[in-house]
């Protein structure tokens, strides 16, 4: 690629698992194909995906146990796993990240670009939620290790040369808690796999549920979600994996359905026939509406986060203001999805298409790799 250096290495914070951030990392390979990925741990089990890339070097921990399956036993020293990293043989470095892999060290002659996920949610952001979820001993117990990290990532946060977000929600973030200034290149979603021929007739699709589609973590809300159509008693369908999958089998009513992991054609024919993407929870950018929106289905959600830079309210979905669920149950009562046209959503979400981020990445990156180096920055470590 013209102007941008051919020694190039990525780095990701985990390679365990399959979301949005995964989706970057393969079209990041689309564009640098010789460029290996480093990360701290790498489970070949459940990252399949990660197949494409020509290496995939982990760090030390991967020789400890259970590391590549609950990498959470050992936050004190995922840092110093990326420290140990060795990228003197390289140009320019990229890092992807929502947690550590910020904080690698690089020599003068290599660069170093932060495509910023999010400043770490759980130190920053999130941090109350976070602290309020666990209980005395456990709070007891983590309180040093949470005080030691923090004081890592604000070191950690100096050393990029320069940083990307992934959504203005972020990129006040990394200037709130890191001090730093950000260009802002949204994620790529790819919008044209949504648009199958042989699903373009609208008139012929059911829309006689809702949908919600994510990872089944806790900061997701899927609970909250199955709460309230439990309260409604209208159809939901589930889909998506993750350790709130029992608690939510349990809680559900007749009327939500669980689907668990789906295939692509599945999902895609799940996104078309829904009346709507249910979204109640705040999210750094949200790759997932915009893949419901490029299938033509409108989205309710929090206005809040990244959703609040992806849906036109009235025009692509509905936006609640209030973090409330009686808030959440009237803006799903109240819902016409008649009132929505599919072609202005899907025309709409093509905005954020692989095809833009690739050309606006590239962009960013040669006016970013072409400046200075930052002369303060900080490359020390916690002791």
């Amino acid at each position: 690629m013209a102007n941008i250096s051919k020694r190039i290495a990525l780095v990701y914070d985990r390679v365990n698992k399959w979301g949005g951030a995964e989706r970057v990392l393969l079209v990041l390979h689309e564009m640098f194909p010789d460029a290996p990925l480093y990360t701290a741990v790498h489970n070949p089990a459940t990252a399949g995906w990660a197949k494409v890339f020509p290496k995939v070097i982990p760090s030390f921990l991967q020789k400890f146990p259970y590391a590549t399956t609950n990498h959470e036993l050992y936050p004190w020293l995922t840092p110093l796993a990326f420290e140990s990293f060795d990228f003197s043989e390289y140009d320019l470095v990229i890092s992807v990240t929502s947690a550590d892999a910020k904080g690698i060290i690089t020599k003068p002659h290599t660069k170093h670009i932060c495509y910023c996920l999010t400043p770490t949610r759980y130190l920053w952001s999130h941090e109350q939620e976070y602290k309020n979820q666990l209980d005395p001993m456990s709070k007891f117990i983590s309180l040093p290790v949470f005080n030691y990290l923090k004081t890592w990532d604000k070191i950690a946060a100096y050393r990029p040369d320069s940083y990307i977000a992934i959504s203005q929600t972020v990129q006040k973030r990394i200037s709130k808690y890191y001090h730093r200034d950000s260009l802002v290149v949204y994620p790529p979603v790819d919008t044209d796999k949504f648009l199958a021929p042989d699903l373009k007739d609208y008139s012929t699709l059911t829309k006689d549920y809702f949908l919600y589609v994510s990872r089944l973590v806790s900061y997701k809300r899927a609970d909250l979600v199955a709460e309230i159509f439990n309260d409604l008693k209208l159809p939901l369908k589930i889909i998506g994996l993750g350790k709130l999958g029992k608690k939510l089998r349990k809680l559900a009513s007749e009327n939500i359905q669980i689907l668990g992991e789906q295939t692509e054609k599945e999902l895609l024919f799940h996104y078309q026939n829904a009346k709507a993407l249910v979204y109640f929870h705040e999210e750094d950018f949200g790759i997932i509406p915009v893949e419901a929106m490029s299938s033509g289905t409108p989205v309710i959600g929090l206005n809040k986060g990244g959703l609040s830079e992806t849906v036109i309210h009235g025009i692509t979905g509905v936006l609640i203001d209030q973090d409330d669920k009686n808030a959440f149950k009237n803006a799903i009562l109240n819902f016409n999805h008649s009132d929505f046209d599919p072609q202005i959503i899907s025309n709409h979400a093509k905005k954020f298409s692989k095809d833009r981020f690739q050309r606006e990445f590239s962009q960013a990156l040669i006016r970013l790799n072409s400046g200075r180096r930052r002369r303060n920055q900080v490359v020390a470590t916690v002791t």
